[in-house]
């Protein structure tokens, strides 16, 4: 496993960005947040994933020179057209939207269908809560999960995101609707090692923990079993009916995962609440999931984002983590 700092990266990817055509602000901004990704820990969606969207790119499914367009507005809900634009500048179009909505109406929401994927949900998060809002987002997927009793996969696993700020660390909650996301299987896969719990169901239909099998056929196992299943349906009902965009099953047709629909909510707190007071209600909730007897000797309880938090401060001070394999393909890239 390779180190380096923040910037070493970034450049590195803005220089194979540029050399793609993207505009230097397009650069700058998709390198950012594949480093950024990979700096929090979620190397899935950061520099593991860039070869893939590069690929994209060459083939002709990614438009690098459009941006998304508002095609319709309903008050503070509006509808935007991604152009089959790169996912990552798309969505943070779109949350900014959304904060400038909640800034005037208290809350915004921007439906955005026709793009592409946007790398790591939470980013969308945290960029919510550095604006101080609370903000929510979704995305539906192609079909990489089975209906909770199905044999084949006809749902997404739907990464939805939570987030809400605070002085002391913003609570950013990031998760699919899978057990695992298919980039963190596919990391485990590239690190050799075996999934903490199950993930997913082989070619015989029985829960694995190899990562291998279960990406051979796609078929993740939903959070909450049925609970998740649901989940997900409801959540690509919401994010096709209010983007006006595709489904999933219709995603799943195309054999790549494009045009996919995303929803970006905001809601400005400070309209409505006292910062400190926020802050307090926040820390009480804190405190109490801290002050839990741990299961297991020497472990600890923790606030969806802070770990991330934690993993952020290590890799500053002493770099960011990167395969082998991957900085070789990804250097690989370069002309």
């Amino acid at each position: 496993m390779l180190r380096f700092p923040l910037k070493e990266i970034k450049d590195v990817l803005v220089q194979i960005l540029k050399e793609y055509d993207f505009p230097d602000s397009k650069a700058q901004l998709i390198a950012k947040v594949h480093t950024e990704s990979s700096r929090d820990g979620v190397y899935s969606h950061g520099l593991n994933r860039f070869p893939l969207f590069i690929e994209y790119v060459e083939k002709g499914l990614i438009d690098i020179a459009v941006d998304p367009e508002k095609i319709a507005s309903f008050g503070t809900l509006e509808r935007w057209d991604g152009q089959l634009g790169a996912g990552v500048s798309n969505a943070h179009r779109c949350m900014e939207r959304a904060v400038e909505l909640a800034e005037k109406h208290t809350i915004g929401c921007v439906a955005l269908r026709n793009t592409n994927h946007w790398m790591r949900g939470g980013t969308y998060g945290w960029q919510a809560a550095d604006k101080g809002k609370i903000g929510l987002c979704f995305t539906n997927t192609k079909p990489n999960m089975p209906p909770w009793g199905g044999k084949e996969s006809r749902i997404g696993n739907n990464p939805f995101v939570i987030a809400i700020p605070r002085k002391e660390g913003h609570v950013v909650l990031d998760m699919s609707m899978s057990q695992f996301s298919f980039g963190k299987i596919n990391t485990y896969k590239l690190n050799n090692e075996k999934l903490p719990f199950y993930g997913g169901w082989d070619d015989e239909g029985n829960l694995s923990k190899d990562p291998e099998k279960i990406l051979s056929k796609e078929r993740g196992l939903p959070i909450g079993y049925w609970k998740g299943s649901a989940l997900s349906i409801v959540l690509d009902m919401l994010a096709a009916l209010l983007s006006d965009g595709k489904s999933t099953c219709k995603i799943g047709e195309d054999g790549y995962e494009v045009g996919i629909s995303q929803i970006f909510i905001c809601i400005d707190p400070q309209k409505f609440s006292d910062g400190n007071l926020k802050d307090k209600l926040l820390n009480e909730i804190i405190d109490s999931v801290h002050d839990v007897p741990p299961i297991n000797e020497g472990d600890r309880t923790y606030y969806p984002g802070e770990k991330t938090l934690a993993t952020r401060k290590d890799h500053i001070e002493n770099g960011i983590p990167v395969s082998e394999e991957v900085w070789e393909t990804i250097t690989n890239l370069t002309s």
